[in-house]
């Protein structure tokens, strides 16, 4: 179970990026960045360009914590890291990213260095919820 409720995955699914603000270790939060999103069954999912320990990407492996708006959705999350997972997540995300975004636009979201960067999104939700 991802945690996402089915009207937060279908307006997920519909926006064309996500803003991320990753959490700082005070639980403030960075400047917002838009990314590419994409839905797998009932789990979200992003990718950058390339893996590095800068930036926001860098940020959210050290923090694990973020918070995501697309239009009509603003959520926090936590942040897994899933660059590594296996071929059949891979596959199933590069066609989610080739269907979403077409095939040419997709290119450089389904290259080996790009799935290295897959991060899982799932909302933060107060125990008892």
């Amino acid at each position: 179970m991802s945690g996402w409720a089915p009207e937060e995955l279908a307006v997920v699914d519909a926006a064309g990026e996500l803003s991320i603000a990753v959490r700082r270790p005070d639980t403030s939060l960075r400047r917002e960045t838009p990314i590419w999103v994409v839905r797998l069954n009932d789990q979200v999912f992003v990718r950058t360009w390339y893996r590095r320990e800068s930036g926001w990407f860098g940020a959210a492996l050290v923090s694990g914590r973020a918070r995501v708006r697309v239009p009509g959705l603003t959520a926090d999350v936590t942040v897994e890291d899933v660059g590594s997972a296996a071929a059949d997540l891979r596959a199933g995300l590069d066609d989610a990213y080739r269907r979403k975004y077409g095939s040419r636009g997709a290119g450089s979201m389904v290259t080996d260095e790009a799935a290295a960067t897959t991060l899982r999104l799932a909302p933060e939700r107060p125990p008892g919820l």
